[in-house]
């Protein structure tokens, strides 16, 4: 048969919106939705995760977790072929921007007790202030007993706020400074109590604070040294506009894509080679230490998945021949802002998942970038399954621009991509995805670990 003859509408590229090209699965969508809302209401934290993901694998046959200091996990498929024919792998992080207490957090100031904070990540201090925040961790006591600590979420519990400084009285101090100057790290501290012990002489309210911290969970000042206690938005995920299109949550950068990752390998039928769900600590800080992303976590896990499958393989033989993704979040162009943006490169709200082909910044420093040839094969993926897709640039090219875990993976050999929605509001303790993103998310992972 001729061929068709390609018309100019055919050679132009035309992006859909995942709605439209996704029309008629709405009922999809939303059971995907209220099932990541649920799971990003209740998981605050790497450690939460964890724990979570070891309780929903339960009774799974097939399906194996390593686990990496309770902050980090592997969720292992065995595929067809060998291990030596390479695997497929998705790795996201768990971890999200937040403030942690310090080791020695509590002090009273004027009748006041606080707890001292060191922000993690990339945030904007302010966002930080006069809003409910959550403690959530563990607290390893003298004794070395475990004390598992969730304050701020229930609504029958306290929460906790950082204050700020009354507009009447914030000229000098806040208006008439930069912003950077204006919100200062060291200020983020969390009122944590202000009844004083009458019986005291002096440092009364902290007294009392101790006491009730000592009767409630049998911790004492001490302990915090030995604590690892984060401080979140307190609440629920919530969906967001009038057509109930958009889920506003805290952590959807990264567990938006961990969540997708999990929901995937859990669906996925018939696995041509083994695959991976490599979900990771730290990528916000740099992906360093023992449950980051620059660890030897991966080698660690295809030792032991090697001897479970009693299968000979050399750990890095078998990941020079794998393929990955790095599941990660992009930012969505923002309307109120179209100036840090290049409109043509700049992902959407709504609109799919974006495959992101290289990161870093300002003349690609520091970027990962796949190669053309893995760019056809992950869109041929996608087009044959028909799933909605863009791409996306992080900014203008002197804008801005970030990275992911892809270039840690990417040394070892293998082919790898950004694969994830784009959001609004991203670093936020609120931020924005569209559930038809969320969601193309998940089928796009799905066809990556099917495809033959």
């Amino acid at each position: 048969m001729p061929k068709k003859k390609q018309t100019g509408k055919d050679l132009a590229l035309e992006r859909k919106s995942g709605w439209e090209q996704l029309k008629g699965k709405d009922k999809e969508i939303n059971a995907y939705s209220k099932e990541y809302i649920s799971f990003i209401s209740g998981v605050k934290t790497e450690r939460e995760a964890v724990s979570y993901i070891k309780e929903r694998l339960k009774g799974k046959r097939g399906i194996y977790s390593i686990e990496n200091r309770k902050k980090a996990i592997a969720v292992c498929r065995k595929g067809n072929l060998p291990l030596s024919e390479g695997l497929r792998i998705i790795v996201a992080h768990l971890d999200s921007p937040r403030l942690d207490l310090k080791v020695n957090p509590l002090y009273e100031d004027t009748d006041l007790v606080m707890l001292k904070t060191h922000y993690y990540g990339g945030i904007k201090k302010y966002q930080w202030l006069a809003r409910p925040l959550a403690l959530h961790g563990v607290v390893i006591k003298k004794d070395g007993g475990l004390i598992h600590i969730e304050i701020g979420e229930d609504e029958k519990d306290p929460c906790f706020t950082i204050e700020d400084l009354l507009p009447h009285l914030a000229g000098k101090a806040q208006y008439n400074k930069n912003l950077k100057d204006a919100f200062q790290g060291e200020k983020l501290n969390i009122i944590f109590g202000s009844i004083p012990d009458l019986k005291a002489k002096d440092g009364k309210v902290k007294k009392n604070i101790l006491q009730l911290l000592h009767k409630k969970f049998g911790i004492i000042e001490e302990d915090f040294v030995s604590a690892d206690l984060e401080v979140v938005p307190a609440g629920p995920a919530r969906e967001i506009g009038i057509d109930c299109s958009l889920i506003g949550a805290y952590g959807h950068d990264d567990r938006i894509c961990a969540w997708a990752a999990l929901k995937a390998i859990m669906d996925a039928k018939d696995l041509p080679l083994t695959t991976i769900a490599l979900l990771v600590d730290k990528e916000e800080i740099g992906s360093e230490g023992n449950t980051g992303a620059k660890s030897r976590f991966i080698e660690e896990v295809l030792w032991e998945i090697s001897e479970r499958f009693k299968e000979d393989s050399i750990p890095t033989k078998a990941l020079y021949r794998s393929k990955a993704i790095s599941g990660d979040v992009n930012g969505a162009f923002d309307p109120e802002y179209p100036d840090v943006h290049e409109k043509t490169n700049a992902a959407k709200l709504g609109y799919g998942v974006c495959i992101t082909k290289f990161t870093g910044s300002r003349g690609k420093s520091g970027a990962s970038e796949a190669s053309a040839e893995y760019m056809g094969w992950i869109r041929a993926i996608l087009n044959r399954r028909k799933v909605p897709w863009q791409t996306g640039e992080l900014g203008k090219v002197d804008e801005g621009g970030g990275g992911t875990v892809a270039k840690y993976l990417a040394e070892y050999g293998m082919d790898i991509v950004d694969i994830g929605p784009a959001l609004l509001s991203m670093h936020a303790p609120f931020e924005l995805a569209s559930k038809v993103d969320a969601y193309a998310t998940y089928l796009a992972y799905l066809a990556f670990m099917e495809e033959k």
